[in-house]
């Protein structure tokens, strides 16, 4: 535990999350599914939460389209791979930390055998619908805790998110997607970052964002990540 107080990641968290859960936070493995607007702010908090291993999958390049939300993007990373990027980042906050990348679209066929057997949680950034609904079942029949973020684009407010059941969620067209096609997989209760605004846009061609909104989605993922391997109690 010496090693842990004189680690300067935790200098300022520690006191929150005892010594016992900053020990959790560095031994656990965390799978990151999407590195964009959601999963990037993920990444970060994590990190900066000392999380010590990270496997990353994305297998997208940075793009131009991505300044305005995703923090992997600066106009020296356009063109790079983001898994790249993100690791590059974790590990400039962290030296220490293990990371694995997976530069790949994730789809059935994957399966999870890529990533370490011991895996503590997934989160699922993934903006492919069909991708989102594999990786859940996946990870659900291996009995592994995720959770998935749900609609950001095309909405304004960033203070209506939150954690809850994909079963409780509203005016959300993936979460609609995604129940109607986990009740045919027997699988009733998932664990989503939620917020109950309408898209105030209807496009489904381009979708809107603005840089605070798949921000804040993408840290309260986080939040709940660290929560629940550091084994906070929260008093309400």
């Amino acid at each position: 535990m010496k090693k842990i107080k004189e680690n300067p990641l935790f200098a300022r968290s520690l006191p929150l999350l005892t010594e016992q859960g900053a020990f959790n936070l560095l031994n656990a493995k965390v799978a990151l599914f999407g590195l964009g607007g959601i999963g990037s702010y993920t990444a970060e908090a994590l990190a900066r939460s000392g999380i010590g291993h990270f496997e990353l999958i994305d297998h997208d390049l940075v793009e131009p389209s991505n300044l305005n939300r995703q923090l992997c993007a600066l106009r020296q990373t356009v063109g790079l791979p983001k898994v790249a990027v993100v690791k590059q980042r974790i590990l400039d906050i962290n030296p220490q930390a293990t990371i694995n990348i997976h530069q790949i679209f994730y789809n059935s066929e994957c399966g999870l055998d890529f990533l370490p057997k011991d895996l503590d949680y997934i989160v699922d950034a993934i903006d492919s619908v069909q991708s989102k609904i594999d990786l859940i079942i996946q990870a659900h029949q291996n009995r592994i805790p995720i959770i998935s973020a749900m609609g950001a684009g095309n909405k304004y407010d960033p203070t209506g998110f939150k954690v809850c059941d994909l079963f409780q969620t509203y005016n959300d067209r993936l979460a609609k997607k995604l129940r109607n096609e986990l009740k045919k997989n027997n699988i009733t209760q998932h664990t989503v970052v939620f917020s109950p605004e309408k898209p105030v846009l209807n496009s489904r061609e381009t979708i809107a964002s603005l840089a605070y909104v798949p921000a804040v989605c993408g840290l309260i993922c986080a939040a709940k990540v660290v929560e629940d391997i550091a084994q906070i109690k929260i008093n309400q």
